[in-house]
């Protein structure tokens, strides 16, 4: 696979924005996309337009002040939500409307309640009336992971003849597994005539846990764009992560796929994203969790101190994390207690270390972690302790 850029679609504003009670006001929204077009996502998804004055009014502030990235609205397939779209984003330097309709045979059936050739019309119809406001149209075919692969491949071809300049392949359940949801862009790839003219983008859902690594393998198979949020939050289980993609993607390197993210801003865009989402992140999330760069165990923390890539394949400096933590506890060995000490100044011989060691591990058995505090208590209770200046 040739070198390629694989395109980063940021939706925090949007699907990350339809969590129960994350909710951001307009003010809110313009601090996180200007760090978003910082970061150097290529498209801002900042909202759905028609849905309220509110996200109008925030999608259009949004367009006001993003000079790098493309600016997105989401719309139905409905001429109504197009046209607001459009004045929305009137003013974006890189304005993009975001249409669709739901394919899956549950949508069609139940959702829609028409056939398969209205559905095809009323997606031609408005990509086709999208292209009259904006060059960048974008055509999502809702809940294409259970869309058979045929019908999927005639409604992208359609569109693509109708204008559209994006394909968005949503799993928007989250129900296909890596090799499947890869298998069905290839197949796309293979079967639609003009498809290279066009970038597809993966946008999948983490209800089974699998987002990620059905987005990776969408790129893997000739993906183009990743749609994905800050933590991955998104509707129910979230959305794909895009700290995690895009590490995903520097690490691998033989795949020859990178992004224009700086990576040096992840760690501190996703502490803004919580702060203002009021969204938890939970400790062991990969990338950016408390726990992703902290060592407890006594052989990964004697590892980690001789050298880090022992047991760290991403240097935290690289994701913008100071350093990594070597948490005392029970587990905890002597190296790791020496280490700890040394950094708030105590220079230990081996006699002292030994005679530390065992009443560190009393303190350890009593309580979760040891922390600095106890380090100093622990001192008092051994003799001869050389203490020295930490520069």
């Amino acid at each position: 696979m040739s070198s390629d850029k694989v395109q980063i679609f940021d939706t925090t504003l949007r699907d990350g924005e339809q969590v129960p009670g994350c909710k951001l006001d307009t003010q809110q929204k313009l601090i996180i996309a200007e760090r978003l077009d910082n970061l150097g996502v290529d498209v801002i998804e900042a909202g759905f337009p028609i849905s309220s004055p509110g996200d109008f009014t925030s999608v259009n502030e949004i367009a006001k002040i993003v000079k790098n990235a493309s600016v997105c609205g989401l719309t139905r397939a409905v001429k109504k939500d197009i046209e607001v779209a459009g004045e929305a984003l009137k003013i974006a330097k890189k304005p993009r409307i975001h249409t669709g309709i739901g394919t899956s045979e549950s949508h069609i059936k139940h959702k829609f309640n028409i056939s398969k050739e209205e559905v095809i019309f009323r997606a031609k119809e408005a990509v086709a009336y999208a292209r009259n406001f904006v060059d960048d149209v974008e055509f999502f075919a809702e809940d294409a992971g259970r869309t058979d692969n045929a019908f999927l491949a005639k409604v992208c071809e359609e569109v693509i003849k109708s204008g559209a300049t994006v394909l968005n392949i949503p799993d928007t359940t989250g129900y296909c597994l890596p090799d499947e949801y890869g298998a069905k862009i290839k197949y796309l790839k293979d079967n639609v005539e003009g498809i290279d003219n066009v970038t597809i983008s993966c946008h999948c859902h983490n209800d089974l846990g699998l987002a990620t690594a059905n987005s990776i393998a969408g790129v893997i198979n000739g993906a183009r764009q990743i749609e994905c949020t800050i933590n991955g939050i998104g509707e129910r289980a979230g959305n794909t992560a895009l700290e995690e993609v895009v590490m995903i993607l520097r690490q691998h390197p033989y795949l020859n796929l990178d992004t224009n993210i700086n990576s040096k801003l992840l760690y501190d865009t996703s502490l803004m994203v919580r702060e203002k989402m009021g969204m938890f992140v939970q400790p062991n999330k990969a990338i950016v969790g408390a726990n992703a760069f902290a060592h407890s165990s006594g052989i990964h923390q004697d590892g980690v101190i001789k050298n880090r890539e022992t047991y760290e394949i991403i240097d935290p400096a690289d994701v913008g994390v100071t350093e990594s933590a070597i948490v005392l506890t029970a587990r905890s060995g002597r190296a790791a207690l020496a280490y700890r000490a040394k950094k708030i100044g105590y220079e230990l011989t081996k006699v002292q270390l030994d005679t530390a060691y065992k009443t560190f591990l009393n303190f350890a058995d009593k309580q979760k972690e040891v922390i600095d505090e106890d380090i100093h208590l622990i001192m008092k209770q051994v003799n001869k302790i050389s203490k020295i200046a930490i520069a």
